[in-house]
Formats: C-alpha cells, structure tokens, sequence
C-alpha cells in the first residue's frame, strides 16, 4: 500500500508510527508492545492501518521463546496475548498484518480494479474479496427478491449473501442451506432453486423460508443429475419466458432417463462413416452422444425435456430480450493442432438444437447439417458466467449485450448479436481484461466466474474457481446514458422476426406427430434459411416414416431433397438406404453449390453409419457419383470426400488421400487424411504405405491457419499444441500398424516409425534435502518474485523438480496435470503456491483419480480411459499407456480420490530463492523478459 493511501486512512500524523509498511510489515508496531516478557494487543485497522481495504485480516507473528521458534496467527478483531515463562526472554521476530488468507500483500496492497481496463465511459471498482475460510471460492451468482446477491462457493463451501447499498457492501452473511458446491442457483417467486450437493447427491433443490424468518429452513429435493457433480456436470438454473426452468448440463452429466414423450432432441448418435479416434489422454473416452444439454421442466422439476444438446460444457444460458435462448459452450483444449478442435462459441439454442459436440475425433463441422452453427465464434478460453444487460443503466447497445465471462484467460466480453434470419449472428469485443492482457506486463489474473445485473443497473461480476481467492467486482456507466445513440436497427428487423415466428411454428409440430405436420413443413424444408429448413426437418420427423418417404425419394428440389434424404438416412429402415442412395445419384452432383455437396456427402454418411456400409452395385453406384469431385479444390469438401471414399473401398480413394496429405499446407488439414487412413486395410501399395508412415518422421507441417492462431493471439498468449497432441500421433500410429498384415509391415522395411512419446526430462540429479517447505514459510516471501528473479534457474527448477514430466508448457512436458503456460491468468500468487506446496488441496476433475472397492475386497487406483456399459478402463500408470479392464459388475463402490497424483514436497531439496525463481518462471509464460527478472 502507498504512504498516500495509508494517509487516507490514518486520522493523524503520530498514527503513522503505528502503521504497516508497504508490505504490511508491523513488527516494529508489535515488538513495541512487549512489556516485562508479556504481550496483549488489540489486532485490527485501528493499530495497523488497512494494509487491504476490503479484505478480511490476520496478524501473523513469528516470535521466540527462549531458544523456541513459534508463531501465532489472531484474526482481525481478535487480540494477541503472549508470555514468556518465569527466566524467558519474549522476541519478536516478524509480524505481518495482511489477508486472511495469506494472499501476499502486492496482490491487494492496490484496488484489485487498478489492473483491470474496461471501455470508454465505463468504470469497475472492486466491492469485496472473499473470506477463504468463511465464504469459500465463489462460483455462482444469483439475485433474491430483495435483490441481494447470492454468491455459491465450491467444493462444500456456502452461499453468501451481500446486501448492497450505493453499490458497496452494507451487510454479508453465509446462508446455513444443507446444499454446496451450487452450480446454479435461481430465485423464483420467492422460492430458491438450486442445483448443488445435498441429502440427495447432486441434485436439483428447491429451498424455502416457511418461517417468515429469511433463511430457507425447507429444503426440498426435486430431480437427481447422474454424473451432474464437478466441473462438468449440472450448472446454471434459468427461467424461460415460459414460465419453465431452465437447466444446462456438462458433457459428463447422464441425460435423465424420465424424458417426457414431447422432448424435441432425438434420435442422436455419433453418425460418422469411419470411427472416431478417442481423446489421447482418455477424457470422456467410450462417452455416447449427445454430450452436454439444456434440459427444460416444470417447476417442480417434472416433465422433463431434452431441449437441445451436442454441446460440450456449457456453464450458463441465457434469454433475450425476443426470448430466445442463448449459451457459451467450452472448447476441449487438449485438442489444440487438430482438425476437430471446436473453439468456445456463443451459440442460438433453439427447440431440438444439435451443436455438434462429440467425443474425441467425432466433433462435427460447423456445416453438416444434422446441427446448427455458432453464433459468434470467441477463439480459446474457458466459459463462465453469461448474461444479457437487460436492465443496465449502461448505452443501448451494451443493454442488448450478451456479457461472457472466459475463467481461463481473464476475459469479460461483450457480445454484440443481431438478427440474421431465423437466428443471430454478431461481433465480441472485450469488455474488461487486465490491463497487462496484451503487454509484456506481468500478467494480472482475472478468474472470472459468473456476472449479473443488479437492481442498481450495475453489473456485479465475481471471480474465483478451483480453490483460488474470490473477488466482487462492480461495473457502472459514469456517462449520461441518453447520450448515446440507440443500437441501429437492421433494415430486414421485419423479416428477420417473420423468420423467427415461422421458425416457432415448425419447432411447435416438434411435440408429438401430427398430420398437419408434414403438409405444412415440407415447403420450408428448401427454404434458403439453415434455421427453418432445420426445424421443419424435425417436424417432419416427428410422424411416422411411412407418411413422408415417398414424398422424400420424390422430391427433385435440390435443397428440399438433400433435407429429406436427411431426415429418411436417420430414421428410415436400413432396407430404404439403396433408394436413398439412388435418389442422391440422380441429383446433378456435379453443377451444385459447394454447400449443398457437402450436405449429399453428409446424408451418405449418415446413412453408412446408421444402415450400413452399401456393398455391390448400390455402394458402386453411390462413388461413382461422388468419385470425380475427389480432390476437390475445397479443404473441407476433401474432408468429407475422404471418409466417404474410404468407407467405401473405393478405388483409388487411398492413392489420392495419400497425395493430399503431401500437399496438404497446414498440421490440422494433413491430420484429416492422416487420420482418415490410420485403420484403412486396402488399397495401399508399399510405396503408399511408406509415403503415408513417412509423415510420423519428416512430413509434418509448422503451419496452422491464420483464424486460428488469431484465437491465441486474442486471448494473450502464443500458440502450443493441445495436451493431448502427442498422444493423438502415438495412437494413430499405432492404429496404422494394426492395420498392416506381417506381411505389410516387412514390405515397408525400415520406413515405418516408433511410436511418438511425450519428451521426458532429463533423469533429476539427486538433490540435497533442504527443508521440508509448508505454505507459511514461503508466504511472508511470495512480494520477491516480483523482481530481481533468475529466469534460468526457474526453468532448471521447472525441470529439475520433475513438473515438466505431468504439465505442459509452452509446446513441452506432460500431460497428467494441468497446462501451467497461462497460469498466471488464473491463478494469484498464493494460489499457484498452494498448489504446489499443497496438491491435494484442490484437485481438478479432468486430473483425479478413481478409487475403486471391488467386491472382493481388493482397492484398484486409477484414471477412468473409457466408461462402457459392462467394463471401466482404467489406467493405473499416468505415464505408461496400458489400461486395466474392470467388470462392472464387480465393483462394489467408486469414489473420486481425496490424494492428487502430485506428490508432496516436491520443493524440499529447493532453496528459498529456487522455489522464488519457479514462481517466477510460471508467471512469466516462458519470456526471459518478463518484469519479475527485472533487476
């Protein structure tokens, strides 16, 4: 803190004698007080000054007692009282009065909000910062009737509740619900719903106040979420301008097994012509369709529908001012360089939605038209909160705003979206981000969690997650909001809503079969608009197929066609696929727009997958049509081409997938056909399988598209590979070698590769044991990594204490743990510390381990590879590849473990100033000039 802002809040000059220094550093303060061998002191801001203004406070003082080190740490508002005995002399050695929770005082010595930019006109200034003990990590926000904020903590933690006045905190309290962990929380009618741990598991809660004594003494358990708990399970809680609830789900949450007969997402799968590679490192491996979804109830909980689905992790959804529904689904990062990696979207999430989100290599394109496109497309990042600034005091465009929150890289945006048809489209731009965000700056982290409006027309945001210390965070309009213009309206904004209506009228036949249905859909299924032909798609589905397959086989109009043929390869019989087939081979392939092959391609994909692969003269007849366009000119009609071709056995198809792979410019374009080929068994000649095997050692490209090294470069930081990038080549190698007859592989000779491994580091030199460092000894330190630090001894440190060999860096390391490149983003100081110091402490889903009780007795430790219906795969070595198969049916009890795979003391044979300089080293994102090894 500055001796300027110390000033402002001591009342007299003689004060300052008693005051903390920069670092909250009383020890002269505190020694001064002791008296005859005794100590009694009063802790608070009244001695020491507020070192961190809205913060709570300890004194922590180290001492001596006779030859006796020890230390004490007293609350603020508690008192200190020490005695020596009898022949003892008391010192003091240092005393420090700072946060609680023992965050180093350069992290809040300033106004948290100094580091944080907004746009022009616009102010954010920091209201409260969580007690870590009482409040916990805040991870949800809600509003009650009185409009004080709800905040839910994580992992057991409580709900708090802040009452505001002028937007600075007036009183807080922590609510004693019997539910933690509050994924979503929403107040209706005086009524708090809540999706949390309780009596009942992760479930979906209804609480209460009977008592008329403003607490919520009844609460009522409504619905269970298998698999709902953790970072990928049941989250945000919404009410619909239909008066129904609103819940959305992660990719790990069951979908439950009670869907009402009027659920308009159906009949899902993973509808690939060639199998889909799982996830390198086993995450949600052996998954089903359809992945994360919004479910929609009454509210009380029944009548449950699958609203829409195929996304992966959306945390929260949220409703425009038109009602339409709208969410902010996660990428899956570990699949950074491949050609399936699916960048956070902003998404339309209308009535039977599919977005298109499978496990592993199944990740659809945004044009296959079984789902439905983004939005807005964001780049890379971690979705939090979202919501609309309806009821902002903020300019009309900013009111209309969807606000997203990224927890990964410190991003609160705003997203502009307009009408665009039947949906939206739209722009982002950053609405507040560290000031460091794009500089060589120390990077300010900025864990955003979740945002809302409050009754003041201030946006509240919170941060926090995993553990780390949360703020509250307050945003306002300081210009004269009629000064602005108004949000210019579309000159369609008529069309665009006739659109929108004709759309809820197709989605309304999208309840039960009806026979209007057909008659009144069929028309729009050539309809220009991808949203209308969509949804009268789906309520043409809804009847039985009898009633529309002529009409579909019939049918010459090409969009029209393509949308039928479509709807009969997911639900016809497998005896309809040769005419189905026979109808698309009488289109005009060869003189359609670029958009519709790639929709034919799609519908004979869809069909191998759910009827078959065609055989003789249907499969004959189906690549002859399709045969000529391959290679095409196009990127993505060579994609879709290749697995059809290859599916097929076509003559040839190996030949030219093999030259594309050559030619192919970019690492993500050459994994399509790499990929594609890896289990292919015909068609090869040993010249193509030695070209083809040769890619493992020489032919792999550095280039990446321009869009998406943008969506790094946005984000603050360079390029890397995704976590699980190394093991994706290793398995598809291996793949291609089980392949091969012994016969095959002779012939290649020397030209097929190893297998691709995760670079190991170098063996550790055996290390002098130096102290057995706890989180308080290292604290009181953690203001040195700020300067003077010593880059290549932190790296030596990185390596040395074996981290490169569990957690990525940059391009480097593996992949047992968390990615450490943008820590600094997420995670303070003294959480980066914790971490380290104590790892089981907070240990992220994606990185835990299972324990499983077998009914004989026996325990079996380990990652969850695949979850399939009668056996677990489970691999019990993080660094070996082989998998150990458990019967379901011999499990007696699976629990998630409490003991992180990072061990203890991995910094004990550190010094002080190695341990200063690893800090450093992760805080830097791997620049030799990053401020903390300024001198």
């Amino acid at each position: 803190m500055s001796s300027l802002l110390i000033a402002g809040v001591l009342t007299c000059v003689a004060a300052l004698a008693h005051a903390a220094d920069q670092g909250g550093n009383v020890t002269t303060v505190v020694a001064a007080e002791v008296k005859n061998g005794h100590l009694s002191l009063a802790v608070g801001n009244d001695r020491f000054g507020d070192t961190a203004p809205g913060v709570p406070k300890k004194l922590r003082v180290e001492y001596r007692v006779g030859s006796a080190a020890l230390v004490r740490e007293v609350p603020e508002g508690g008192q200190l009282d020490l005695t020596a005995p009898a022949g003892q002399t008391l010192t003091i050695l240092k005393a420090v009065y700072g946060p609680a929770d023992g965050t180093s005082t350069a992290d809040v010595a300033e106004d948290p909000s100094a580091v944080l930019a907004t746009l022009p006109g616009f102010a954010v200034e920091h209201v409260l910062r969580a007690d870590r003990v009482k409040n916990g990590s805040w991870i949800c926000m809600a509003k009650d009737g009185k409009g004080r904020l709800l905040l839910g903590g994580q992992r057991g933690q409580p709900i708090t509740r802040v009452t505001l006045l002028d937007g600075k905190v007036a009183k807080q309290e922590v609510l004693h619900i019997p539910v933690s962990e509050t994924m979503g929380m929403l107040f209706v009618d005086n009524v708090l719903y809540l999706n949390g741990q309780g009596a009942h598991g992760f479930a979906l809660y209804r609480c209460k106040d009977t008592k008329g004594d403003d607490s919520y003494d009844d609460v009522e358990f409504l619905r269970e979420w298998h698999g709902g708990a953790g970072e990928h399970g049941a989250h945000a809680l919404l009410l619909g301008p239909d008066r129904k609830l609103y819940a959305v789900c992660g990719n790990f949450t069951a979908i439950p097994q009670d869907l009402a007969p009027s659920s308009p997402h159906r009949v899902y799968g993973d509808d690939l012509a060639l199998k889909r590679m799982e996830d390198g490192n086993g995450f949600g491996a052996g998954n089903p369709p359809p992945g994360g979804f919004v479910a929609r109830m009454d509210l009380d909980g029944g009548n449950a529908e699958l609203f829409a689905s195929g996304e992966r992790n959306t945390y929260d959804i949220a409703f425009n001012a038109d009602g339409e529904l709208f969410g902010f689904d996660s990428d899956m990062e570990w699949d950074w360089g491949s050609p399936w990696y699916r960048p956070t979207r902003v998404y339309h999430a209308v009535r039977g939605a599919d977005q298109g989100f499978r496990e592993g290599s199944g990740k659809w394109p945004e044009y296959y038209p079984d789902s439905l496109p983004a939005a807005v497309t964001i780049g890379i990042g971690c979705p939090t909160g979202v919501g609309f600034g309806t009821g902002a005091k903020f300019p009309p465009a900013y009111q209309q705003a969807l606000f997203i929150c990224d927890w990964t890289y410190g991003r609160l945006m705003a997203v502009h979206l307009n009408p665009d048809g039947a949906t939206y489209g739209g722009s982002w731009e950053d609405f507040v981000a560290p000031k460091s965000m794009h500089t060589k700056q120390r990077k300010a982290p900025l864990n955003l969690t979740d945002e809302l409006i409050g009754d003041d027309g201030a946006m509240y945001f919170t941060t926090g997650g995993r553990g780390t210390v949360s703020d509250l965070f307050r945003v306002t309009y300081t210009g004269n909001v009629a000064d602005v213009p108004g949000r210019v309206t579309a000159q369609n904004a008529a069309e665009c809503a006739g659109l929108r209506d004709l759309r809820h009228t197709l989605e309304a036949f999208n309840v039960k079969p009806d026979p209007a249905a057909v008659g009144f859909a069929w028309p729009h299924l050539g309809s220009a608009d991808r949203f209308v032909r969509y949804a009268a798609r789906l309520a043409i589905e809804r009847n039985p197929v009898a009633e529309w397959q002529a009409l579909a086989l019939a049918e010459k109009r090409p969009d029209a066609a393509l949308t039928a043929l479509l709807a009969l390869a997911r639900l016809g019989a497998a005896d309809t696929q040769p005419a189905i087939l026979r109808a698309l081979a009488d289109l005009p392939v060869a003189t359609l727009g670029e958009a519709q092959q790639l929709d034919l391609l799609r519908v004979i994909e869809v069909s191998i997958a759910r009827q078959g692969v065609p055989s003789g003269d249907v499969a004959h007849a189906v690549s002859a049509g399709v045969d000529p366009l391959y290679p095409a000119k196009s990127e993505f009609l060579n994609r879709e081409l290749c697995q059809v071709l290859l599916a097929l056995d076509a003559p040839g198809a190996v030949a030219r997938t093999v030259a594309l792979l050559k030619a192919a410019p970019t690492q993500e374009e050459q994994l399509t056909y790499v990929v594609a080929l890896r289990s292919v068994k015909s068609g090869w000649t040993p010249e193509l399988r030695r070209s083809y095997l040769s890619w493992w050692d020489a032919g792999r490209s550095n280039q990446h598209p321009a869009g998406v090294v943008q969506w790094f470069t946005e984000a603050g930081i360079g390029f890397n590979n995704g976590s699980s990038f190394t093991k994706l080549l290793s398995h598809a190698l291996s793949d291609a070698k089980a392949a091969m007859t012994p016969e095959e592989l002779a012939a290649v000779g020397d030209a097929h590769p190893q297998a691709a491994t995760t670079p190991s580091a170098p063996l550790a030199a055996v290390r002098a044991f130096v102290q057995d460092w706890k989180t308080a000894d290292l604290q009181p330190l953690l203001d040195q990594v700020s300067k003077g630090r010593n880059f290549a001894r932190g790296k030596a440190a990185f390596t040395g204490a074996q981290c490169i060999l569990c957690h990525r860096y940059g391009d480097q390391g593996g992949a047992v743990g968390p990615d450490l490149t943008a820590v600094a983003t997420r995670f303070k100081r003294q959480d980066l510390l914790e971490s380290i110091t104590e790892p089981s402490k907070v240990i992220s889903e994606q990185f835990a381990t299972t324990v499983f009780t077998m009914k004989d007795g026996s325990v079996l430790v380990g990652r969850v590879i695949q979850d399939a219906d009668q056996t677990v795969m489970v691999a019990q070595n993080p660094f070996a590849p082989q998998t150990t198969p458990i019967a379901k049916a011999d499990i007696k009890s699976r629990d998630v473990s409490k003991v992180s795979l990072m061990p203890p003391g991995l910094l004990n044979t550190f010094t002080k100033d190695e341990i200063l300089d690893l800090l450093a080293f992760l805080e830097s994102m791997g620049d030799p000039q990053h401020p903390d090894f300024s001198k």
